[in-house]
C-alpha cells in the first residue's frame, strides 16, 4: 500500500496510513496558491500524464481526461464493466501527486459515518472527539460506490458540493485540492444499487474505459505479469502545485458567445422530447470549467466552442434521464448530446451552422 494511502472497507476499519489534517471549524477557505506560469503549468501536466500513461496501457483520452477534472475542480466517476483498469487509473492519478490519498471500499454494510466520521466521547477528557472519516483526504477512491446504499452514498454529498464535512452540527473544512474518483459497474450487474440523481449531478465527468485494444492488452500482458506497476510511480507534482494550477485554470478567458453557446447546449437538452431530465445549471457551469482546464492543457488563456463539444458527452450524459418510449426506441443519453451537438449553432461558424 502506498504510503500516504489510508483503506476504509465495509466494515469501517481503517489502515495505518496517515488522515490528512481536519481544518475546522468552518471559517473563510480560499487557496493562497498563486498562478502558475504557462510553461511550468505544462511541464508539470505532461509528466502528470506520462506517469499515469505507464500504469494504463492505450488510454490516452481517459488520462487527459481525468486530469482534466482533477485541474477543473471537479470529481471523476468511472463506469464499466470488472477489470478494465477502473481503479488503476485512479490510484495512478492518486500517485502522481503528493498529497494524501483514502480509498474507500464500498459495500451493502458501509455507514456514512465510516465515511464522514464520528464523535466519540472521550472519558478521560469528559468531552466528545470528533474523529475525522475517510472523506478526509486529497483524493477520495470510491471503489464500487454503486455498491452501498443510497442513504452512504448521500453521505458525499456535502463535501463533493461544498468541499466540506458537517458533522453534529460542526462543519469541517476539507484539505484542497479535494478530488472523490469513483469507480461503479454498470447497474445491471448483480449487487448493483443506482447512484441517485443529485449523487451523479455532483461528478463532473464519467468515463467509460472500454477494452483496450490488442496492442495495449498484450503490452500489459508483458509489463504487469510480475510485479505492480503502480510500485513504479513517484510523485511528479504536490498539492501546493496542482492548487496552483487550478488557479491558472480558473483565469482562463470565456467570451460572451461561449457562455451563449453552452447555455444554448443546455436548454436544448432540457427541451428534448427524449428527456425527462436534461442538464441543470450546474452541470453548465461544470462544463464550462471543465473547458477551462482542457484549454489550459492545450496551452491556451481561453476557451474555444471545440473544448466545451468535445466535453459535453463526458460533463453532460450521465446527468440525463431518457423518457421510457425514446428509451425503448434505443434512445441514450450519448446519443442525444451528439444529436444537441448538431443542431445548436456554433459561435463563430458561417451563417450560425452547426457542426
Amino acid at each position: 500500500m502506498h504510503p500516504q494511502e489510508t483503506m476504509v472497507a465495509g466494515s469501517g476499519a481503517v489502515g495505518s496510513g496517515p488522515q490528512a489534517p481536519v481544518e475546522g471549524p468552518r471559517s473563510a477557505h480560499a487557496s493562497s496558491e498563486p498562478a502558475m506560469d504557462a510553461a511550468t503549468f505544462a511541464k508539470i501536466s505532461a509528466d502528470i500524464r506520462a506517469t499515469m500513461n505507464t500504469v494504463i496501457d492505450g488510454k490516452e483520452e481517459a488520462v487527459r481526461l481525468a486530469l482534466t477534472v482533477l485541474l477543473a475542480g471537479g470529481h471523476l466517476l468511472l463506469e464499466d464493466v470488472p477489470g478494465v483498469g477502473k481503479t488503476l487509473l485512479a490510484k495512478s492519478l492518486a500517485r502522481a501527486v503528493d498529497c494524501s490519498v483514502n480509498r474507500i471500499q464500498f459495500t451493502p454494510d458501509l455507514l456514512p459515518s465510516d465515511i464522514t466520521g464520528v464523535s466519540v466521547f472521550n472519558q478521560s477528557a469528559q468531552t466528545f472527539v470528533f474523529r475525522p472519516g475517510a472523506i478526509f483526504a486529497n483524493i477520495v477512491i470510491g471503489d464500487e460506490i454503486n455498491r452501498a446504499s443510497a442513504k452512504t452514498q448521500s453521505a458525499l454529498l456535502e463535501s463533493m458540493a461544498e468541499h466540506q464535512v458537517t458533522v453534529d452540527g460542526t462543519t469541517y473544512l476539507l484539505q484542497q485540492p479535494f478530488m472523490v474518483v469513483a469507480t461503479q459497474n454498470p447497474i445491471e450487474m448483480e449487487g448493483t444499487y443506482p447512484l441517485p440523481e443529485a449523487q451523479r449531478d455532483r461528478f463532473m465527468a464519467r468515463i467509460s474505459l472500454g477494452y483496450p485494444d490488442e496492442a495495449a492488452e498484450l503490452a500489459m500482458l508483458e509489463s504487469h505479469q510480475s510485479v505492480n506497476p503502480l510500485d513504479s510511480i513517484d510523485a511528479v507534482a504536490s498539492a501546493a502545485q496542482v492548487r496552483s494550477m487550478v488557479q491558472t485554470v480558473a483565469a482562463v478567458h470565456v467570451s460572451p458567445a461561449v457562455r451563449a453557446y453552452t447555455v444554448a447546449l443546455g436548454q436544448a437538452t432540457r427541451n428534448s422530447p427524449a428527456l425527462r431530465l436534461g442538464a441543470s445549471p450546474r452541470a453548465l457551469l461544470q462544463l464550462l470549467r471543465a473547458a477551462k482546464a482542457a484549454a489550459a492543457l492545450e496551452g491556451r488563456g481561453f476557451v474555444l466552442p471545440d473544448d466545451i463539444r468535445m466535453l459535453a458527452e463526458p460533463v453532460l450524459a450521465h446527468r440525463l434521464l431518457v423518457e421510457r418510449s425514446a428509451a425503448s426506441q434505443g434512445a441514450t443519453p450519448s446519443g442525444i448530446v451528439e444529436d444537441v451537438l448538431g443542431k445548436v449553432a456554433v459561435p463563430g461558424m458561417p451563417n450560425g451552422r452547426s457542426r
